[in-house]
């Protein structure tokens, strides 16, 4: 979907009703705004970024529970201490 936006006058951005019904995006939603090129910016809620953190750890953590990991370390070091 392709839609026009503007500036207003105090810098908010608006989107057309039909683009943030499609993106599922309310009034009052706080939004990440992230600078992705020269003159693009990328519009995300901080729900959908946790979500993509998310799916780029598992890519890298093979099944592993990375928290059992990290707090077992923690018990090893408390112990040589």
């Amino acid at each position: 979907m392709q839609s026009r936006a503007w500036i207003d006058e105090q810098g908010g951005i608006v989107i057309s009703d039909n683009c943030c019904a499609a993106a599922g995006l309310k009034p009052g939603d706080k939004l990440i705004v992230e600078v992705v090129g020269e003159g693009e910016l990328r519009l995300r809620t901080p729900k959908q970024a946790i979500k993509e953190a998310q799916r780029i750890v598992a890519r890298y953590s093979s099944g592993r529970d990375l928290v059992a990991e990290l707090i077992a370390e923690r018990r090893e070091e408390a112990k040589r201490e």
